[in-house]
């Protein structure tokens, strides 16, 4: 990634992080009741650390559309609340039994078990309260749209359909075309839905998207293909997470299924192939640019 490139990036990051966690902080506010451990809980989960991925791939797409960026950020927010409360439940003794996340203690550690499943059951909701308020959009049916393809980028048909995928992988021995369909419901959906919303914010038809969701299909894939490659490859430390579960648990994976320099040659590709899908648009597309690069050269 070229040197305007990483500035223009790592500028969007720093603000778009420091706008997500005002947000949370102001929609978070611990009340003096016996609620406030749950408040507690769920700003440990929200607030500081993390990619803000998503939110970036929301505010970045309704950027082109000239959006204004009060809506795109409350939007965003609300997909990196739903993202959070699956890192909650994904860590829990029942799913992934993890003790560290962002480098720090998991809500169920630095609480208790009870607590963090109504964490995240609270930002779940927080999710949707967030998109209904007519702050994030004055037009109620671009409000209902946004609810419907985050609701549904969230369920069954979505990250929580993709998790059960993943659960079932531990005992069963899953193909090439099997993990890339897991993937594209764990991962790709949530990032899809971000890239579709901005695009909603910005009134685009349906119709009118196919280019984007091009990008964020592509995108997604190659982020997740990186992920595995950096729990054979990464540095503990700097993920904040444990790494080699997958390995450990006899999940077949990107790496297990291709090897790693193909798993690596496929990501490139994915890369190259996203930004293609940009190719009608200017400099106002730069920063998705830029994202899909660094989907690449991550190390965390």
């Amino acid at each position: 990634m070229g040197a305007q490139s990483t500035s223009l990036l790592e500028s969007a990051i720093a603000q778009v992080a420091a706008e997500v966690d005002e947000l949370f902080d102001q929609l978070l506010q611990v009340p003096d009741d016996a609620r406030a451990r749950l408040y507690q809980a769920m700003r440990h989960a929200a607030i500081g650390g993390g990619k803000r991925l998503r939110p970036l791939l929301v505010i970045a797409t309704a950027s082109i559309f000239n959006v204004s960026r009060v809506y795109a950020v409350r939007a965003g927010t609300a997909v990196e609340a739903i993202h959070v409360y699956s890192l909650v439940h994904d860590d829990l003794p029942c799913m992934d039994d993890d003790d560290l996340r962002r480098g720090k203690p998991t809500v169920h550690k630095a609480f208790d078990e009870a607590t963090a499943v109504l964490a995240g059951d609270s930002l779940h909701a927080l999710a949707f309260e967030i998109l209904a308020d007519a702050a994030t959009h004055p037009d109620p049916f671009t409000r209902s749209e946004l609810i419907a393809t985050l609701a549904t980028a969230s369920g069954p048909s979505g990250m929580a359909g993709g998790q059960m995928m993943d659960l079932e992988a531990e005992k069963s021995s899953f193909d090439l075309p099997t993990v890339t369909r897991l993937q594209a419901l764990k991962t790709g959906a949530l990032i899809a839905a971000s890239v579709e919303m901005g695009a909603i914010l910005g009134h685009v038809p349906p119709e009118g998207r196919t280019h984007l969701r091009g990008y964020a299909r592509d995108i997604g894939l190659a982020f997740q293909i990186v992920d595995d490659i950096m729990d054979v490859e990464g540095d503990e430390a700097l993920a904040g997470k444990a790494l080699h579960k997958d390995a450990d648990a006899g999940k077949a994976t990107f790496v297990s299924l291709m090897g790693l320099e193909r798993a690596k040659q496929q990501a490139g590709m994915l890369v190259e192939q996203s930004v293609s899908h940009l190719a009608g648009y200017g400099h106002e597309a730069d920063l998705l640019r830029a994202i899909a690069r660094y989907v690449l050269e991550r190390d965390r």
